[in-house]
């Protein structure tokens, strides 16, 4: 049974326990941790540097969302003293994966503590953020309002956090082996994928919680290591606070006009939010959404309508939709964005840093002309 306890710290006690280990003092024993997908990786890395070991179960230019847990990650999984997982229903694979490894350590929502995009399905403009302002109410309908505090919520946020995409395609699922699960990923994860958007690491604010979350639970999980966690972490959050500014002034200078941006799913809300954009997608929150024949014509419609001048590609899905879309319309392929997996080390966006950067230049190359 996986124990549900997401971890936060105060700045004024994790300023205590540094001060209480002026040293830095590090154990000889490495932190085995599972983080399910590359980004929630990659941030657990550089808050645990040498201290932990981290395994990532959906690697690089890897798809979450439709991903399968194999024997392999169970054990993973099963010999962790740690799991990070993203939540807000985004691991759909959670529950099997728990329930195959036996897990007994800790599993932290790097989520917990954020304020959630609602996903109203029935709303075509996706980012329309006015009609999601009321966290409030949503929370407390879906089992959120707690959630800063680490309570255990008993929809499938955190059942979710079991696993991820591995590009290795083994057929052998840790749920049995079975691959009759299309039925149940279109409902699950289609449209209809979850009350809230789950992308919410598109925010560099919300990237600073999920670094909150992880270096508490690193720090709890291994206590003579906790001076150098919170270490990294300020190191870390002065590197995304300064991303932050950075971005921040490329998206203030697109044009009024030229501040649509179409991509393939609808991962980037999070990202429209911050920097006043605003995006479409023929798919919903999931990868595994089919649009519609009038999903497409209407997203034709309305970006020969609007003048839009450029579409974008993402990393992880058939770009085929987007290519016929800029065919039809005019429109240039404004290339390609990261949104739920970072890149092999040698691509442009191979740390979590390196992704919002990359994405943030790429939008102002295409649209700021």
């Amino acid at each position: 049974m996986i124990s549900r306890r997401p971890f936060l710290m105060s700045a004024t006690a994790a300023l205590a326990l540094v001060a209480a280990h002026p040293a830095l003092a590090q154990s000889d024993e490495t932190l085995s941790v599972v983080a399910t997908f590359s980004i929630i990786g990659d941030m657990t890395q550089r808050i645990g540097g040498d201290a932990v070991a981290v395994t990532t179960l959906v690697g690089p230019d890897g798809d979450a969302h439709v991903y399968q847990p194999t024997p392999a990650d169970a054990r993973a999984v099963a010999s962790s003293d740690v799991l990070i997982v993203n939540g807000l229903e985004f691991e759909g694979w959670l529950d099997r994966l728990a329930e195959a490894s036996s897990f007994s350590g800790d599993m932290v929502v790097a989520t917990a503590g954020i304020t959630p995009i609602a996903f109203d399905e029935g709303h075509d403009d996706h980012d329309d953020h006015e009609d999601h302002d009321d966290h409030g109410d949503h929370d407390k309908e879906e089992g959120h309002d707690d959630h800063a505090e680490g309570e255990d919520h008993d929809h499938s946020e955190e059942k979710h956090a079991e696993g991820e995409e591995h590009d290795h395609g083994e057929e052998e699922h840790a749920d049995g082996g079975h691959d009759d699960h299309g039925d149940e990923h279109g409902d699950h994860h289609g449209h209809n994928h979850g009350a809230f958007d789950p992308h919410a690491w598109q925010s560099i604010d919300n990237a600073v919680i999920y670094a909150d979350n992880i270096t508490a639970a690193l720090a709890k999980a291994s206590p003579d290591n906790a001076a150098l966690f919170y270490q990294n972490r300020a190191a870390y959050v002065a590197e995304l606070e300064a991303l932050g500014t950075e971005i921040a002034a490329l998206m203030a200078g697109l044009p009024e006009d030229s501040r649509t941006v179409v991509t393939s799913h609808d991962a980037f809300g999070y990202f429209a939010q911050a920097y006043d954009l605003r995006f479409e997608a023929p798919q919903g929150l999931s990868t595994e959404s089919e649009p519609s024949a009038a999903d497409v014509a209407g997203m034709i419609t309305q970006i020969r309508d609007e003048g839009i001048k450029a579409v974008f590609v993402e990393s992880i899905t058939d770009n085929r939709l987007l290519e016929q879309i800029a065919s039809e319309t005019g429109a240039t392929i404004g290339g390609t964005l990261y949104s739920d997996a970072l890149s092999g080390p040698e691509g442009p966006a191979g740390t979590y840093v390196d992704m919002m950067r990359h994405n943030a230049a790429t939008l102002a190359a295409a649209l700021g002309g």
